[in-house]
């Protein structure tokens, strides 16, 4: 007989929480810092709480200086710890890139495999929150050319806990992307203790013959949307989270364009450069001979993401991904 899973109903960031307070707990290797990350619980309040139950020198408050607290944790994580590092917003994360690709990415390869960096980087990101210049970049693509590291991105609760946990316990380096759009937007039955998802696995959100729609973090709900709204004009799509962005699912992607063969990719992020060129790529090296029309990628624009009054027509709609749709099945 088993016995049933306990659960409970969390939004995403509860999830984050959630995921942070079963290894703090577990594991007493296990740090949190960052910026307001202990009395105020965090910017989004993803921390709260968890500095009143594990103390100061567990849940660190840090100074405004993200190089100097993610270096300082690099090298906690190279001298035994796991930290976890809160960056306020994934545009903050700047000063903090050389720290994260000269060293963290690189320490590993650089001892011969002697050290390893098991240090998780949060941090939210994504527009349509109405927040100010800075705050809604989408640029994982600056981490996904780096070997070394691994960039992970949840859309739901239950994937965002499992992944986390699976973060802390990897050897490597993580930049564990949270979509703020998704933050408090859904809930979800997500299973009380440890539970894991293996990064770099996708998942399969819906089965159709006609196309392949792939999509990550706050534009898997755009995606889904759009794919209820073709099934009624008779298309059926396959809807594909990535949920991890390298190492990207080549076998998913793979399987699910060999059988549609037509694919539209959804990305928030500027079109230049982006995840979705190299998901392009991997369709060319494994699918070409299958596609029955060009890939079609619905994107941010190749601008700074715009102020409030600009920041939708700025992001991915289900309506352009709808149109984008239609191109690749009329083609």
């Amino acid at each position: 007989m088993t016995m049933a899973v306990k659960t409970n109903t969390l939004t995403l960031v509860q999830a984050v929480t959630d995921a942070m307070r079963t290894m703090l707990r577990e594991r007493d290797d296990v740090l949190v810092l960052g910026e307001d990350v202990g009395k105020n619980g965090g910017v989004f309040r993803a921390t709260d709480g968890l500095q009143a139950e594990f103390g100061e020198d567990r849940v660190i408050d840090t100074p405004l200086s993200e190089a100097g607290f993610t270096g300082a944790a690099i090298g906690m994580a190279v001298n035994g710890f796991r930290p976890i590092v809160e960056i306020q917003f994934l545009g903050f994360i700047y000063p903090a890139y050389e720290q994260i690709m000269t060293h963290a990415s690189r320490i590993r390869s650089r001892t011969m495999g002697h050290f390893t960096v098991p240090i998780v980087i949060r941090a939210p990101y994504g527009a349509g929150v109405r927040a100010p210049e800075i705050h809604c970049d989408s640029t994982e693509a600056l981490f996904t050319h780096m070997p070394g590291i691994k960039v992970v991105c949840p859309s739901t609760p239950y994937d965002a806990k499992g992944l986390l946990i699976a973060a802390i316990e990897d050897p490597d380096p993580v930049l564990f992307l949270e979509p703020m759009r998704c933050y408090r937007s859904s809930r979800e039955e997500v299973p009380e203790g440890k539970y894991t998802i293996e990064i770099g696995k996708g998942k399969k959100l819906r089965e159709g013959d006609d196309v392949t729609v792939i999509a990550w973090g706050a534009m898997v709900p755009v995606a889904m949307k759009a794919a209820e709204e073709a099934a009624k004009k008779g298309i059926q799509a396959d809807v594909i989270d990535l949920r991890t962005l390298y190492p990207l699912d080549r076998d998913l992607i793979a399987e699910s364009v060999q059988k549609t063969g037509r694919t539209v990719i959804v990305q928030e992020a500027h079109a230049t450069g982006g995840v979705a060129n190299d998901i392009v790529s991997i369709i060319n090296d494994t699918s070409f001979l299958y596609q029955k029309a060009p890939v079609e990628r619905v994107t941010g624009f190749d601008v700074p993401v715009p102020f409030f009054a600009l920041e939708d027509y700025y992001l991915p709609t289900p309506e352009r991904v709808l149109h984008a749709i239609e191109k690749a099945v009329k083609f």
